[in-house]
């Protein structure tokens, strides 16, 4: 990708004998990687143009060591009222995540709060380091979370952990988090970034179709009952009879040889 962007670096890890990782780095070091509109948008841009690229399999978001990000740039709302934000439909660029077909990955490390904290939610996997500090601050600014936080949260650490970030503005450690089921992979300050994308060229090694409808089935498990999500699956799972990849990775698994994925 040879685009310039004002707010974010991107770039591409290679992955021998597999598809490509994308690197997206919050690059708003002035503002603790405060997440504008434009920031955003830049973001939900190369996340849609990765899924387009073939060469891509999987994405890691990451900020610095300091600072994944401190959360929304409250200069951007502090003057608005309730009609200027339903007009400007504030997280119209935030919905878009949810469609992005290939997983992406959070690589965390410092303050992840706010606005910060709900992009690393929406992320499918978070990876951080014990340095990383998590909170949702809205609280204490009249508000509360409104990309998602109060959701994602709550369905990733239960009610009664969501309950007291939310309502007091709690900060929770890294562990705390990891302990909570929130973060998968706990790691260090220098070493939290290539665990992420170590993770990230493993899950772009396998099948792109494979990938895609299994992080869909689990994204569908947060929506539907266990009767309608298994039905889901179950469509998914039949589906994968029809791909290139399915037969050649049998017929490997037979043969006791290295598949060589088409991703068809």
């Amino acid at each position: 990708m040879n685009e310039k962007f004002e707010n974010i670096i991107v770039s591409i890890k290679d992955n021998p004998a597999a598809l490509s990782v994308g690197l997206i780095e919050i690059n708003r070091p002035k503002a603790k990687n405060a997440l504008n509109t434009a920031t955003m948008t830049e973001i939900v841009y190369v996340l849609e143009s990765f899924d387009k690229d073939n060469t891509i399999g999987c994405t890691v978001i990451t900020g610095n060591k300091d600072a994944f990000s401190a959360g929304a740039d409250i200069k951007e709302m502090a003057g608005a009222n309730s009609t200027d934000m339903y007009i400007r439909d504030q997280f119209a660029v935030w919905d878009k995540l949810r469609k992005i077909k290939k997983p992406f990955i959070a690589a965390a490390s410092g303050y992840t709060l706010g606005g910060g904290f709900e992009l690393a939610l929406a992320c499918d996997i978070l990876v951080a380091s014990d340095t990383a500090k998590f909170a949702f601050p809205e609280v204490t600014l009249g508000v509360i979370p409104g990309a998602g936080g109060t959701q994602r949260l709550t369905h990733a650490v239960g009610k009664g952990k969501a309950m007291e970030m939310i309502l007091s503005g709690k900060f929770m450690s890294a562990k705390e988090m990891f302990d909570a089921g929130l973060v998968t992979i706990l790691s260090t300050e220098d070493n939290y970034l290539n665990d992420s994308i170590e993770l990230a060229k493993k899950i772009a090694s396998y099948p792109t179709i494979a990938i895609q409808l299994g992080k869909e089935s689990v994204l569908k498990a947060l929506d539907l009952t266990v009767e309608e999500g298994i039905e889901f699956e179950r469509k998914n799972f039949y589906l994968l009879f029809s791909t290139e990849d399915k037969f050649e990775g049998m017929n490997a698994f037979i043969e006791k040889r290295k598949p060589e994925w088409k991703h068809k």
